[in-house]
């Protein structure tokens, strides 16, 4: 089959997340018509987590592409740029406070950033309640996707923006994302300025973090009076069931985060003992550095699909960064085949070295070296570099 012009080609988004919304959008302004498939019945379905930072010269480049700059900011939190780093006894051994007009990497709540991108969209771009299974047809198209529902649809290009355990991944790479042995444990509080002023006293406006070389808390000022604390520790996926517990026995895990956090101060032991309905599990998971595939002229990968990697401030600025670059592509080239190749010979490059640059992060956010601020430097001194090669 012949590869279709972007403008006739059928061109289906799996995965209503910040990059795959951010990449329709953009194609709508270039008059590329796209529809994106989500496995959540509706858009308010759940929880869409806690808060971004969106670097100036990453997503909000691509935001700009997207005629939504001045909307985000209107919705960011400047004031969370700021960085508490703290030891187990709850003394802040480094603190950095934004200047009251920096806009590098302002925060926004992950809810707050994907009503603006729908809103955005038109009317019916989104089809939810569509969990796709599988993909088959020839590789040169078209492709035939599959829903759990039963429903199947025809399309001749298929971009995989659904995540860390993508369903569009099997079609280019067999590759699964490892366990990296860090477990991260959420702990919510709400109206946290009346019922947790000790708590919001110690986070102040932003992110603080603290670690004894062995765990951590990293805890970040969400909008709405609201703060997620993220415990960090080293251990087995399973660790929950492992102690004969469940994911709602809150009493029960709060009691052995009880005996792991002994030593620590009793106001840094709020942060986890104190928070408001069930701890939520999230496991860090990663993909193979490098991750790359042969190329496929129906489908290509963006964000975490693409380049699983520790939740260090890296993932949603290269998820939309994927998405802007990819939609440009689409809208510039004379075939879709063309236009994959030119996304992912950028794409894949700059996903490694972002890897690469911090492929055991996780491991240093139990260290009590001022690893937060060691680790932000690390970050900013990738982008800065792959920014710097984007404008050569």
């Amino acid at each position: 089959m012949t590869s279709p012009e972007p403008a006739d080609a059928r061109i289906s988004i799996i995965g209503a997340g910040p990059g795959g919304l951010t990449c329709a959008r953009i194609l709508q302004q270039r008059g590329i018509a796209v529809t994106v498939y989500d496995r959540d019945p509706g858009r308010d379905f759940r929880n869409q987590g806690g808060t971004l930072d969106l670097h100036a010269d990453h997503a909000q480049v691509t935001l700009r592409e997207a005629g939504l700059l001045d909307e985000f900011f209107a919705l960011a939190r400047p004031e969370g740029q700021e960085l508490r780093q703290m030891d187990p006894t709850g003394a802040i051994t480094f603190r950095q406070v934004p200047a009251a007009d920096e806009l590098l990497k302002p925060e926004i709540d992950r809810g707050d950033l994907r009503d603006l991108l729908l809103g955005s969209l038109e009317t019916g771009t989104v089809r939810w309640g569509r969990s796709l299974d599988t993909i088959s047809g020839p590789a040169d198209g078209p492709r035939q996707l599959h829903f759990a529902d039963g429903t199947s649809i025809e399309t001749d290009l298929v971009i995989g923006a659904d995540g860390a355990f993508s369903r569009v991944r099997p079609a280019v790479s067999p590759t699964l994302p490892e366990y990296t042995g860090i477990s991260f444990l959420e702990a919510r509080f709400s109206d946290v300025d009346d019922r947790h002023p000790e708590i919001a006293e110690l986070v102040g406006l932003g992110i603080a973090h603290a670690a004894d070389g062995e765990r951590s808390l990293i805890a970040q000022r969400n909008s709405g009076n609201q703060i997620r604390v993220y415990i960090v520790q080293r251990l087995p996926v399973d660790w929950i069931s492992a102690k004969g517990l469940t994911a709602e026995d809150t009493d029960g895990i709060r009691a052995v985060l009880r005996d792991e956090y002994a030593h620590w101060s009793p106001c840094m032991r709020r942060m986890i003992t104190e928070n408001d309905g069930l701890y939520i599990h999230r496991p860090i998971f990663v993909l193979p550095v490098p991750h790359t595939w042969d190329h496929n002229p129906t489908v290509t990968l963006l964000g975490d699909a693409a380049h699983l990697m520790p939740p260090l401030g890296t993932g949603v600025n290269l998820a939309m960064l994927d998405a802007g670059e990819l939609a440009l592509a689409l809208a510039n080239a004379a075939t879709v085949d063309d236009a994959i190749r030119v996304y992912e010979k950028t794409m894949l490059p700059r996903s490694t070295e972002t890897a690469q640059a911090i492929e055991h992060g996780t491991e240093q956010l139990l260290s009590a070296d001022s690893s937060a601020r060691k680790l932000s430097a690390v970050v900013a001194d990738s982008l800065a570099r792959q920014n710097a090669q984007r404008a050569v």
